[in-house]
């Protein structure tokens, strides 16, 4: 489109005091001949706005630059419509909230931003919508309460479901149970357990196709576009089109072969919580020692049996402390003579679940005493001497059971199956069959230790990827219910260790996710983190290289490849992170408003004074998503920093091209600051691993600095979360020591 430029420079708010506004007119006009330039002492106004979407009706604005507050506020007042170019130009929180007014420095930093935002505005372009008809199925993998409950909430929203289950019946765990600890009013009293009701509402729903004993085969394609083949049972396969996906896969115990030292395996008397539902189900609720078929008269729970222990699951799994308060209650029902004796770390018993912790507390029959277990022995006629010290009593203490039980924790179905060891030794081998072509398909070392559960015809792996403890994820702060692939969410116990009532909340979000990204998909839009972005990633093949940087290094698999390694775009898979677009060397990979020219364009806008005006520059590339806000956080509680430095917002540190970096170097710039979010196990990265990605890349700036002959310290790199506005003067005036002593750059004036 043919553009027309129009410049609001807002006066309110301290920037028309602090800040000489005709200048910054005259930069519009005299420098970069803006048709229509004005000012207004708050263009967030209905006044303000009117005089905007005046000139657009009258005058053809269609290009318009708001030098004013923060682009991440007031975004609904200057949303003038997806068919016109918008530019945001933060006056406020990154200039005269947090510089001295009327100063030079202060102006100049002014001028500099209102530069880069006109240029940004002129470089960039709108989208071109890419808009195909997509399937509005939605896919459960996994029949028990969540998935049973997730395909009800997607049928109620006037959806199809395919729920797919791999055993012959539906429930899942539930199946097991004897009984629920309460989920309702008055919250003391053991319910039966909630799946039939489910079961039934499931198979009498039309919109919900049930598929007992399968398996899913493949799932090739991405959101509204997916197809799934399911393996049935006889060897059959069928063939459904999917628009989104979720994954209700639940989870399994932890092994308990792997507690001896609590005396598992010592006794058939030492059992696991989950056998103890097996014997009280088995039994209409009378405990029966496995040993001997007697009723057990004096029971003992070890808690976090595996659980908040670094050689077994670091987590709490949520949900055993109720379940051992239930069971001991089994106990006393079977039993009225009967003991039962909880060992506890902590009691997890949150919300209403408090009222039946009292009920259990109250009962002569069950003692609660948190402790250390010493050792776990075998006693006389099958039983066994916990022996325990740290105490409420204050001492150690030996007691003896008829049967124990461990509270072992909670593991989602797709951790792996394999230790560090077998990994390794499994990865090597795999490597070496497809080194000796023996292999029906691609060795893929991310699938390997994992249980077969979405199959994904995915370059990066079959299945969702995830954090060290197997539960998937994309950002375990911002974003639940999504995962590392777009489309796919996962809902239940799969995702965190949650009960049926937990469980059944999370199907709810997971379907409400689910339902999101169809109607975004169909819109040809992002779903998050940068909801409603219609760009989509543009690749100029013809000089594509096949290095595979971009296959390797997008988070969310969206790109395969064909067989000479060329790149295959599944553009509705795509989250706009640019990622691809900062690895790839030959920058052939563009957005229509993002692109290596355009920051590029913009970092040239920078007036970058001479040596002998003593004034350095530095460059600041921040995420705009954790680092910008903490700049704007900066600027509302008007800490001071050096007005040296020059902000540029980028999708994710992870989108970083390091032709930016040489680029600004040998154009004068005396420093570079790079602000990406905390990276490692509990990283806050919205595009996983952009800001790690980052920091391995500028590993390799130190070539281009020698190159240059420049110091390695003029580059630096920052993590920082979105409540640490405070360091933010303390970065910035570290690189200016650092500035001050190796000297501006030498290639000033050059």
């Amino acid at each position: 489109m043919e553009k027309k430029l129009g410049v609001y420079i807002c006066t309110g708010c301290s920037i028309g005091d602090s800040l000489d506004v005709e200048a910054l007119n005259k930069v519009a006009g005299n420098e970069y001949s803006a048709p229509v330039c004005k000012n207004h002492g708050a263009f967030c106004s209905d006044e303000g706005v009117q005089m905007i979407k005046d000139d657009i009706a009258d005058g053809g604005i269609n290009t318009i630059v708001v030098a004013a507050c923060s682009p991440r506020v007031m975004y609904d007042t200057f949303d003038f419509g997806e068919e016109r170019i918008t530019e945001r130009v933060n006056l406020r929180e990154h200039v005269v909230w947090c510089q001295p007014p009327n100063d030079e420095d202060t102006q100049m930093m002014a001028e500099d931003y209102l530069r880069m935002g006109i240029v940004k505005a002129q470089k960039r372009e709108l989208p071109e919508a890419h808009i195909e008809e997509i399937d509005r199925t939605i896919l459960v993998v996994g029949g028990g309460i969540t998935g049973m409950k997730a395909a009800l909430d997607a049928s109620w929203a006037n959806h199809k479901v395919v729920l797919v289950e791999k055993s012959g019946q539906l429930g899942g765990f539930a199946r097991k149970m004897y009984k629920q600890y309460p989920k309702s009013a008055s919250f003391d009293t053991l319910q039966d357990p909630e799946y039939a009701s489910l079961v039934q509402q499931v198979e009498a729903d039309d919109n919900i196709e049930v598929i007992l004993s399968a398996t899913m085969e493949s799932i090739t394609g991405q959101p509204g576009l997916y197809t799934a083949k399911i393996a049935k049972e006889g060897g059959t396969t069928e063939e459904r089109k999917i628009g989104t996906i979720i994954q209700a896969a639940g989870w399994q115990p932890y092994e308990a072969e792997k507690l001896g030292h609590l005396g598992y395996g010592t006794s058939p008397n030492v059992i696991t919580n989950v056998k103890m539902e097996e014997i009280a189900s088995s039994n209409n609720g009378t405990i029966k020692r496995p040993s001997d078929g007697k009723v057990a008269k004096n029971v003992v729970f070890i808690q976090c049996a595996g659980s908040r222990d670094p050689e077994h699951l670091p987590y709490c799994s949520s949900v055993c402390c109720m379940v051992s308060l239930k069971q001991a209650e089994y106990v006393r029902k079977s039993d009225p003579d009967a003991t039962a004796t909880i060992l506890y770390k902590d009691m997890r018993t949150p919300g209403q679940y408090e009222h039946y912790y009292k009920k259990a507390q109250a009962d002569e029959g069950i003692f609660l005493t948190k402790g250390e277990i010493l050792s776990v022995t075998g006693g006389t006629d099958g039983n066994v001497i916990v022996e325990v010290d740290n105490t409420l009593l204050g001492e150690k203490v030996k007691i003896e059971a008829d049967l124990l039980v461990l509270a072992t924790g909670m593991k989602p179905a797709t951790a792996l199956t394999m230790d560090e060891d077998e990994l390794e030794k499994a990865i090597e081998e795999g490597k070496a069959a497809q080194e000796a072509g023996t292999l029906d398909k691609p060795f893929r070392e991310e699938d390997v230790g994992k249980p077969p559960i979405l199959s994904l015809d995915y370059r990066r792996g079959g299945e969702l990827p995830h954090l060290k403890y197997g539960f998937p994820d994309s950002h375990y702060i911002c974003f639940p219910y999504e995962t590392q692939r777009t489309g796919i969410y996962a809902a239940g116990a799969v995702r965190a260790p949650l009960d049926t009532a937990m469980s059944r909340t999370d199907a709810a979000g997971a379907v409400l996710k689910a339902i999101q990204c169809l109607e975004l998909t169909s819109q040809g839009k992002a779903v998050h983190p940068r909801a409603g972005d219609q760009t989509f990633p543009e690749f100029f093949l013809n000089r594509c290289t096949q290095c595979k940087r971009c296959t390797e290094e997008c988070p969310f698999g969206t790109l395969d490849e064909d067989e000479k390694g060329t790149p295959k775009p599944n553009p509705y898979r795509c989250r706009r992170c640019g990622v691809c677009m900062g690895a790839c060397p030959e920058r052939i990979i563009s957005f229509k408003d993002y692109s290596v020219d355009l920051i590029a364009s913009v970092l040239r806008a920078i007036e970058v004074p001479e040596e002998e005006d003593e004034k350095p520059r530095v460059l600041c590339f921040v995420c705009e998503n954790d680092a910008y806000p903490a700049i704007d956080m900066a600027g509302l509680k008007r800490l001071q920093y050096n007005p040296a430095v020059r902000f540029i917002p980028l999708r994710c540190l992870g989108s970083t091209n390091l032709v930016w970096i040489a680029d600004s170097l040998s154009s004068g710039m005396d420093g570079i600051i790079l602000i990406g979010c905390k990276h490692g196990d509990d990283y806050q990265c919205h595009f996983i691993k952009g800001s790690e990605l980052a920091n391995y890349r500028l590993g390799k700036v130190q070539e281009t600095l020698e190159r240059l002959q420049l110091e390695s310290d003029r580059i630096q790199i920052h993590q920082l979360s979105i409540n640490e506005y405070e360091k933010v003067p303390e970065i910035v005036d570290q690189m200016m020591e650092i500035i001050d002593d190796v000297g501006q750059n030498p290639f000033k004036g050059f």
